[in-house]
Formats: structure tokens, C-alpha cells, sequence
């Protein structure tokens, strides 16, 4: 009996059965010609097994071409198919709201936001306000060191009380100096007279050869000079009421000079003090305790105080729709935090310059606020604005996408024998996705939305 070699591990799967004895059992044909080493060897597994993960890519991928391309002509077909679907609409009869569509933003009114800074230069000694502290009119909110301040005013308004006192003083004198004058005019008088009757009784004398022509020349002599005196007397009066009156001038200029400087020196002291000058809330704080500041041709700003009870809405209005706004049209506005809620409001002015941006030119247009918002609405809050112009009621309308414009008219195509026929009509009013008719259609005619395909353009 011929023995088989033993088969490898990886050749059992492709050997043939074996006997009861364990012994392949060769074919009967050539069982006993065949040695054992002729017998051939049977393909491995792993050869097998290499040549299958070739073949699985290339079916998948053989697959998903003939699925594409299945798919490509399903949907050309099926579309190729289709009928194509033509819009039409009825007109009908509709109410109109005119209304103008505008954005734009909560803002302060004029006067509503205030930057309040100091007009001296010098360092914060004390700051008392925060963001978002609500302040009244005239509360204090910072103070600059004022020691100086306060010794410049000393000085003045002590130069104001001498100055009071030399008014006081020429007033005092005055009537004592023109008593005086007065005196020595009236002394001088009674010696002129006194002359006067000398001559008299010396001339008498003279003629009567009683006293000497000496005597006589004398008293004329002592009456001129007591004239003379007189007149002096007179002048000197004179002079005193002048002069009088000319230090009274000056001291009164002295003392308003005085008061003047003392005013000013206080009113540089009021600096030191910043108060607040609109009752509102502090928005921003520019400046802390301890810093230096310095005053020049702009006042550094301490605080930004916005009174949020007074605010408008300013909405930028397109040049096509503003002829059509006017002071005290009623107006309804949304903004982004309360979508819900729409505030109502009224036109109040118009900026008659345009706000230019990237090309597009629009117009500010101011709202007022009617109706308290509770702190609700803060500046620089988008705004959704509607300006509500008129009303129209039972109006001829239909969509605005049926209306075509062509050779500067306004054509609708209307079916005439299941065919469209352009028509030339009047329109009014837009309102949203509608347009006025105002000639050219009736009502319940029908009119083509969307033109089928096959309608030629009109030249």
C-alpha cells in the first residue's frame, strides 16, 4: 500500500475525503500508476482571498455608476413629461393702507443728551457719579480742588470793601468841605462889605478934609483885596462840588471794578463744582477721582447724562417714498428687543439735507414718541418704522408680479382664447405684494401671473 505525504494546514480545505483509515483515497483510474509525488497541490486560501478584495470595489463601484445613471435618465424623462404650470390671479376688490417702510434708531431729542466736563483746569478732588446713576438738575457729580480758587476770591472781595470805603468816605466829607467853602465865602463877604463902608466914610471925611488922601487910598485898597478874596472863595466852592463829583465817579468805577473781579473770582470758584444739567441718567464717565485734568478750547468731558424719558426715533426715509411724508403723519415702530410691541409715534420734522450711503440717498426723518415706554427703549436701538400715509377702500387690485412693464407702459396679459393678449392698464397704489388698478381691467377678469412660456416679448 502506497502512503500519500501529509497535507499542509492551509491545503485541507481542497483535499479530497479520506478513507475510514485516514488515507486519501486516489482515483481508481490512476490509483495505482501515480506515485505520491506526482500528485498536483491545490491553489492556497490566501491566493484565493486576495483576488475576492480586488473584485468587491470594482462591483461597488460598477454599481453606483449604473445607479446615477439610472437616476439621470428617470428625472429626464419624468421631467420632459411635466406640463409647465402658468400662475393666474382674479381682480379683485381690496382695502388700501398707504404706508412708507423705513428703518432707523432710537436717539436722544435735542437737549436729551448732555457731555458735562469742567471749564477749569485742575485735579478731580472728589467724583460721585457712576454708569447708569440716575441724577436730578443741579446734583452735584464732581468737584476740582478749590483752595486757590477760594484765596483769589479772598483777595478780591476785599478790594470791593476798600473800594465801598473810599465811596463811603467822600460822601462822608463832601458836606463837611462845602461847609467849609461856604464859610469862607461868607468871611470874605462880610470883609468886603465891611471895605466898602470904609471908602464910604473915608471919602466923606476926605471931602470934609477930616483925614488924609493915604487913608482913603488904603481902604480902596482893603475893599479890592477883600473882593478878590470873595471871588477866591467862590471858585474854591466851585471847585469842591467838582471835584467832588469827579472822586465820586472814580470811586464808584473802583467799586464796580472790584465787584467785577470778586464776581469773576466766584464764578471761577462755581467751576470747581460740576453739576448736572438735565435730570436724566449717566451714560458714560470719562474722568476718575485723583486725575488732572487740563481745561482748553475743549472742556474735558466728565460725564454723558442722557434723559431717557426724552427720545425720538430717526428714521432714514428713501428719496422715492419721502415727497410723500409730512410733518404729523401718525406713525407705528418695533424694535429688535420687543418684537411684539409696536410704540406709536407721529412725524415731527424732516431733515431737509440727505444722509448719502453707498449711493443710496435717504432722508432723517424725526418721530416722536407718543406713548411712555417705561424705560423700555434705550438710544441706538434699531427700529422698524411704518409712516402711515392714507386709506383706500374697495379698490380694484391685483398682484404686482402680473404688471410688466414694457415700452414705458404698465401690461398685464389677460387669456383671450386660451392664449395670453397684453393689455395696457393704469396703476395707483402699492400696498405690500398688491397694486391699484385704476383703468384697463374689471373686476373678477383674470390676468396671468406668470406668462407661458411660448409668449412672444411685445416690441
Amino acid at each position: 500500500m502506497n502512503t500519500l505525504p501529509q497535507l499542509r494546514d492551509d491545503d485541507s480545505a481542497l483535499a479530497k475525503p479520506l478513507s475510514g483509515d485516514g488515507v486519501q483515497q486516489p482515483p481508481a483510474a490512476e490509483a495505482g500508476t501515480r506515485s505520491a509525488a506526482t500528485v498536483p497541490r491545490a491553489p492556497s486560501r490566501r491566493k484565493k482571498r486576495r483576488r475576492k478584495s480586488r473584485l468587491v470595489p470594482v462591483a461597488l463601484l460598477l454599481i453606483a455608476i449604473t445607479a446615477v445613471l439610472a437616476w439621470w435618465w428617470y428625472g429626464y424623462h419624468r421631467a420632459g413629461s411635466k406640463e409647465p404650470v402658468v400662475q393666474t390671479a382674479v381682480v379683485q376688490r381690496q382695502d388700501f393702507a398707504s404706508s412708507v417702510l423705513a428703518t432707523g434708531a432710537v436717539r436722544p431729542q435735542v437737549g436729551a443728551e448732555v457731555r458735562v466736563g469742567a471749564r477749569l483746569s485742575g485735579k478731580v478732588a472728589s467724583l460721585q457719579a457712576n454708569i447708569g446713576d440716575p441724577v436730578t438738575r443741579g446734583q452735584v457729580i464732581a468737584e476740582l480742588e478749590k483752595e486757590d480758587l477760594e484765596a483769589v476770591l479772598a483777595q478780591r472781595e476785599a478790594e470791593l470793601q476798600l473800594a465801598r470805603a473810599k465811596l463811603a468816605a467822600l460822601h462822608r466829607l463832601f458836606p463837611k468841605e462845602i461847609e467849609r467853602a461856604q464859610l469862607e465865602i461868607a468871611r470874605w463877604q462880610a470883609t468886603f462889605a465891611l471895605g466898602e463902608q470904609e471908602v464910604a466914610r473915608e471919602k466923606n471925611l476926605l471931602r470934609q478934609s477930616a483925614t488924609s488922601e493915604a487913608a482913603y487910598e488904603q481902604a480902596l485898597e482893603r475893599v479890592a483885596v477883600a473882593q478878590a478874596q470873595l471871588a477866591t472863595a467862590e471858585k474854591t466852592y466851585e471847585l469842591v462840588e467838582a471835584r467832588h463829583e469827579e472822586d465820586v465817579i472814580q470811586a464808584s468805577v473802583e467799586v464796580a471794578r472790584a465787584q467785577s473781579a470778586a464776581t469773576n473770582a466766584r464764578v471761577q470758584l462755581s467751576y470747581a463744582t460740576i453739576t448736572a444739567p438735565i435730570d436724566g441718567v449717566i451714560a458714560s464717565v470719562s474722568t476718575q477721582e485723583g486725575e488732572t485734568v487740563a481745561a482748553g478750547l475743549n472742556a474735558p468731558t466728565f460725564v454723558t447724562i442722557i434723559d431717557l424719558d426724552r427720545l425720538q426715533v430717526d428714521a432714514y426715509v428713501d428719496e422715492v417714498d419721502i415727497g410723500r411724508v409730512r410733518p404729523g403723519q401718525e406713525a407705528v415702530f418695533t424694535v429688535d428687543t420687543f418684537p411684539g410691541r409696536e410704540f406709536a409715534g407721529r412725524v415731527s420734522a424732516i431733515y431737509p439735507k440727505a444722509v448719502i450711503q453707498d449711493n443710496v440717498v435717504n432722508y432723517d426723518v424725526v418721530i416722536d414718541i407718543l406713548e411712555p415706554h417705561l424705560g423700555e427703549l434705550r438710544p441706538e436701538m434699531t427700529a422698524s418704522v411704518t409712516i402711515l400715509l392714507e386709506t383706500k377702500t374697495d379698490v380694484l387690485a391685483i398682484p404686482t408680479r402680473a404688471v410688466k412693464r414694457e415700452r414705458g407702459k404698465n401690461i398685464v396679459y389677460v387669456p383671450v382664447d386660451g392664449h395670453p393678449e397684453p393689455r395696457e392698464i393704469t396703476v395707483g397704489w402699492r400696498d405690500g405684494a398688491w397694486i391699484e388698478v385704476l383703468a384697463g381691467l374689471e373686476e373678477d377678469q383674470v390676468v396671468f401671473v406668470d406668462l407661458p412660456p411660448e409668449t412672444p416679448p411685445q416690441n
